[in-house]
């Protein structure tokens, strides 16, 4: 459980997704400030006067989307707010992960907290003990088109408020009833613009992004040491990864995927062995990793990037500025998430592609001394040839997931709402593209600790040493064939755990073999 010092400023503090992360796993705990609940009163109040004096303003005293301009009496508008949850939760498909709904709250109330929205103080508290005692609403997958919000995700997500919906509490399914039941809880009264507020917003998108960004840096650490080892493995050359190669191209990616590659290679009788070699030049995915992995971290962060301004970000609808003054804009609209999130799939299903190209060349046994299928007794065997249809039809699959979802748009809401971003598609696509991606790279770890052992008795730099004997505490050396499912099984749960990255960093840190680089902190999720 988190302590003292470890609390987060809900509304007050810079959040990441790191510290999103943080929080959804009681590594981190989220206050609200004194401060922030002066905002927050002060913003409710202004809605109260606009409803007191009724200046039509959209969602606080009018219908909302093409009921614009239907304007609500005084004693409506809190019934208004309670019925547009119920109309709203409309997802269907499977329920979301826990962790990512709870990342919703969790972003949710950030965006709330900063005092724009007229809010209630009581509403956000809610929120927040929901977070804290880890009650997480069950939020349908699909539903979301990315613009006027997240609204039907949302809906579902704040159901339970209204004493509706259902959550996940001490790792059961329950109704709000039965919530309430167990905990003393009560159903609030949500008062005038405070339903709208809840619903509009860009936290289903935003949510996904968080995991994106944790997903896809594993796979990319992953896939730079996978390729350092299947250089070995291979007897490729490590010239491709000097730095007085990509000072002469100097994109950030590049340079700290070469970096951390040639450290990695450091110290190899395997690569001391191969300097007098008359092979001049490596394929493409070997030698090309820097500007390939480079490329894709490159796309990472600018996902990254983005992702923290809109963490940081109002966006629900309308603004409150002041009692003259209140906004109807666009900043619900998952546009700039959307857009992000579509070259981040593209830029994850590359990385794919060439780990796929890589276990390929593994089975040519174009390599001195590493035999075709990476099997010294085929014809009976079949060696590692299966694996690479796997890793085919894994990379296959991506690029079908690959057309951008925010090149689509289908008007909504009778014309009102009449372009949007389908960011919600596109967060969930990517999650998938990252699922494979981590099938893929644990077939290539398979098969590069398969490369790797025909290079004895030469030993392997000391990181990527370490790295194989784990390897191979969980996956023997094949002689012959076997039931290669149960190694790749294998293989991903140590992709997914990030068994080898914290070997690596481990290990790095004892024998003082840097893996850092000039660019290391703003590739760091945390």
């Amino acid at each position: 459980m988190a302590t003292i010092s470890d609390h987060f400023l809900y509304g007050e503090q810079h959040l990441t997704a790191g510290i999103a992360l943080k929080i959804a796993r009681r590594e981190k705990k989220g206050v609200i400030a004194q401060s922030t609940r002066e905002k927050i009163k002060k913003s409710q109040q202004v809605v109260e006067n606009i409803v007191t004096k009724g200046h039509p303003v959209y969602g606080i005293n009018t219908g909302f989307g093409p009921l614009c301009t239907t304007k609500i009496s005084k004693d409506e508008t809190k019934i208004l707010q309670n019925n547009i949850l119920q109309s709203h939760s409309v997802g269907v498909g499977e329920s979301i992960d826990k962790e990512t709904a709870k990342l919703m709250m969790i972003l949710k109330l950030q965006s709330l907290a900063k005092g724009y929205s007229g809010i209630a103080e009581t509403t956000l508290d809610r929120i927040l003990w929901h977070i804290d005692n880890n009650a997480i609403p069950i939020v349908p997958s699909q539903g979301s088109v990315g613009a006027s919000g997240d609204l039907a995700p949302l809906s579902h997500l704040f159901l339970p408020l209204i004493g509706l919906g259902k959550v996940i509490y001490e790792e059961k399914i329950i109704t709000t009833k039965e919530l309430f039941d167990q905990t003393g809880l009560k159903s609030l009264h949500l008062g005038p613009k405070e339903g709208l507020a809840l619903i509009n917003g860009t936290q289903f998108i935003a949510a996904h992004a968080v995991k994106i960004i944790e997903k896809f840096h594993k796979c990319l650490s992953h896939a730079d040491i996978i390729g350092a080892m299947m250089i070995e493995g291979l007897q490729g050359s490590v010239k491709p990864f000097y730095k007085e190669l990509h000072q002469l191209r100097p994109f950030k990616g590049n340079i700290h995927v070469a970096s951390r590659i040639k450290s990695l290679l450091k110290g190899s009788e395997i690569m001391e062995d191969h300097t007098d070699c008359d092979r001049v030049q490596d394929p493409y995915s070997l030698r090309c990793m820097p500007q390939v992995h480079g490329a894709s971290r490159n796309a990472w962060l600018h996902l990254k990037e983005l992702l923290e301004i809109e963490l940081n970000s109002v966006t629900d609808n309308p603004i409150i500025i002041n009692e003259e003054l209140t906004i109807s804009g666009g900043s619900f609209h998952g546009q700039p998430l959307a857009m992000a999130i579509d070259y981040v799939c593209l830029a994850a299903s590359e990385l794919g592609n060439i780990s796929d190209r890589r276990i390929y060349l593994a089975l040519e046994g174009n390599s001195p001394g590493v035999p075709k299928l990476l099997m010294e007794d085929t014809g009976i065997n079949s060696g590692y040839m299966i694996l690479q249809y796997t890793t085919a039809a894994l990379a296959s699959e991506n690029k079908g997931l690959c057309f951008p979802s925010s090149a689509d748009s289908i008007p909504t809401s009778l014309g009102q709402e009449d372009h949007v971003s389908m960011g919600s598609i596109g967060g969930r696509k990517a999650i998938r593209v990252l699922e494979n991606i981590e099938k893929i790279l644990a077939i290539e770890l398979l098969t590069a600790a398969q490369a790797f052992e025909f290079r004895k008795p030469l030993k392997s730099g000391v990181i990527l040493d370490e790295i194989h004997k784990e390897v191979r505490t969980k996956v023997s050396f094949a002689k012959k064939d076997r039931v290669f499912a149960d190694d790749i099984e294998k293989g991903i749960e140590m992709i997914k755990n990030g068994t080898i990255i914290n070997i690596a960093d481990k290990v790095s840190d004892r024998e003082k073999v840097s893996l850092k680089t000039m660019f290391s902190d703003e590739f760091d999720v945390y």
